[in-house]
């Protein structure tokens, strides 16, 4: 994992929610609603006395909320770099870690456009990828986007929903972290990412609400998208 950047930390680069001087945009995020998964993944190692005394994580509008009863969800297993990627996977990351850190969004075109499908970058409409990427920016060349990307694909990820239709590589893994579970190790991690601000607001309904990236077995890149 490459260290944290403090400068881009301290423009607020990576933060959709923080404060903006005047004349200043903001990233743009989108709010939609994410059916849980029923996958039950390999738990993390944790001590047991850390586990014994904390109820069991529920998904907001299912067990807990009292909307269809309670279904514990399993906190699954986190893994860094590519050493346990497929190899298709892993050209993907590369790509998208390339055109991202030289700052140059027509390579990131060429990896978008290299799909057979078009990503989704929006749950609305869009006509051009890049030109969308610009205008969801806090700076009008779309820089703060790719440097979101690339802290997103330099963090931890989870192999989501083996062996179904749905399977995917997601970064990061918080997408799929109880936010209520997180050590403090973990959330200094993802403070590279978002602000105290962004976290206290996610923990309301316990969902990741910011950018994450999700890439299939075979290497076809599913979505660069923000929402919950």
């Amino acid at each position: 994992m490459l260290p944290v950047r403090p400068l881009a930390v301290a423009l607020g680069l990576l933060s959709a929610t923080c404060a903006l001087p005047a004349g200043a945009a903001s990233v743009q995020t989108e709010r939609i609603q994410v059916q849980p998964t029923e996958e039950a993944v390999e738990t993390q190692k944790i001590p047991a006395e850390d586990l014994a005394p904390q109820e069991p994580f529920a998904e907001p509008g299912t067990a807990a909320s009292g909307a269809y009863g309670a279904q514990p969800v399993h906190l699954p297993e986190v893994f860094y770099g590519d050493a346990d990627l497929p190899g298709a996977v892993a050209r993907t990351r590369a790509q998208l870690l390339e055109a991202a850190h030289a700052g140059d969004l027509e390579r990131l075109r060429m990896v978008l456009e290299g799909n057979e499908m078009m990503p989704t970058l929006t749950f609305g409409e869009m006509t051009d990828p890049i030109e969308y990427l610009k205008s969801a920016s806090g700076d009008p060349e779309g820089l703060e986007i790719l440097a979101i990307l690339t802290e997103l694909l330099e963090t931890g990820y989870v192999h989501a929903d083996k062996g179904t239709a749905q399977e995917m590589y997601i970064w990061p893994y918080f997408a799929r972290m109880p936010l209520a579970r997180l050590s403090n190790e973990q959330k200094v991690e993802m403070y590279r990412i978002v602000t105290s601000g962004d976290l206290a607001e996610m923990e309301t309904t316990g969902a990741w609400t910011f950018y994450r990236v999700g890439i299939g077995p075979d290497g076809t890149l599913h979505y660069f998208v923000a929402g919950d």
